[in-house]
């Protein structure tokens, strides 16, 4: 059976977890448009690199630009924002969260180690002007402190995803959740920009196309279940189910690569103590199962519903990404 939907059914369901957008929309002149944006998702609202989260990633199809995945898959937390913005524009927001963090603690890379910032992008350049380099390192500042400002974020062609395309139809920013009957929380927030209108499997559109590019999609999955690294990687490749169950054909070219983090179990930067208790569910415990099944369903859904919230967008060179029929 289904799994019952959280109260805002969306990542923010998951206590601490912030979603903030920066969005830009601008047109040039009769060819170039700037439509992008910037998103940034806080696992929790205190200082994420002396409290960092336990984490993991998957890449189901690697055609991306991503920065951060590596350190992350090595010792399994994120200590940074996880940024979400287009593809040229991976390095600004690098930037600009990089230069939130060092305000933030002025040990980094003084006193302590250096930091690992995470951010991950979909190529908007259908619609958006992407040469144009419109993104500069305040926008991911503004985007966390906008984060920090707001209970509930929008959804559809907001922040990253202004310029974004999903199954020929306007995608972009989508999320989700589940609980489970142990009561734990899972949340999805998706970057959607993939797909062809006669994949989807949840609509008829087979004879309405659109010439777009493979596209990408970005996964972002949240819970406050009490799971550390290895785990959190098992869980994040079940996205690649509720990927497929859209209708997603993961093209070559598409860039399909998820995160997961949990607010549990929380790894403190600074400890004199050489070992460290953590307590986690058991792999073999039916709960591990409810926390798949919330993985796939929440990441089926925000994907819709990152179509749902978007609007009809005029773009570059006058073209026209219409409103999904949902």
């Amino acid at each position: 059976m289904p799994l019952q939907k959280g109260q805002k059914n969306n990542i923010t369901d998951v206590s601490g977890v912030k979603v903030g957008h920066v969005t830009l929309y601008e047109e040039v002149n009769e060819e170039e448009t700037i439509c992008t944006g910037v998103t940034a998702i806080l696992p929790h609202e205190g200082n994420l690199f002396t409290k960092k989260v336990r984490a993991a990633s998957s890449v189901i199809n690697g055609f991306g630009k991503t920065a951060g995945l590596v350190q992350v898959d090595e010792l399994g937390v994120i200590e940074s924002p996880i940024m979400l913005t287009n593809t040229f524009s991976v390095g600004p927001v690098l930037d600009g969260t990089l230069q939130y963090m060092l305000q933030q603690d002025k040990e980094i890379g003084d006193t302590t180690s250096t930091i690992n910032i995470v951010v991950g992008e979909c190529n908007d350049g259908y619609l958006n002007s992407i040469r144009h380099h419109a993104i500069e390192p305040e926008h991911a500042i503004e985007a966390i402190d906008n984060a920090k400002q707001v209970d509930n974020f929008e959804q559809g062609a907001v922040g990253a995803g202004k310029g974004m395309v999903c199954f020929g139809y306007k995608g972009g920013i989508g999320s989700a959740s589940r609980i489970t009957s142990a009561g734990y929380t899972v949340g999805c927030l998706v970057l959607s920009n993939f797909g062809k209108r006669e994949e989807a499997l949840f609509a008829d559109w087979a004879t309405k196309k659109i010439d777009t590019p493979d596209g990408s999609i970005m996964m972002v999955v949240g819970t406050d279940a009490p799971l550390y690294d290895r785990q959190l990687k098992r869980l994040v490749k079940r996205c690649s189910a509720g990927l497929g169950r859209t209708g997603s054909h993961i093209h070559n070219g598409s860039g399909d690569i998820a995160i997961s983090f949990s607010t549990a179990n929380m790894y403190q930067h600074a400890s004199n103590e050489q070992l460290e208790n953590l307590t986690h569910i058991r792999d073999d415990d039916p709960a591990m199962n409810e926390l798949f099944q919330a993985v796939i369903e929440a990441t089926e859904e925000a994907i819709i519903n990152s179509l749902k919230h978007a609007e009809t967008t005029t773009g570059r060179k006058g073209r026209v990404v219409e409103q999904a029929p949902l």
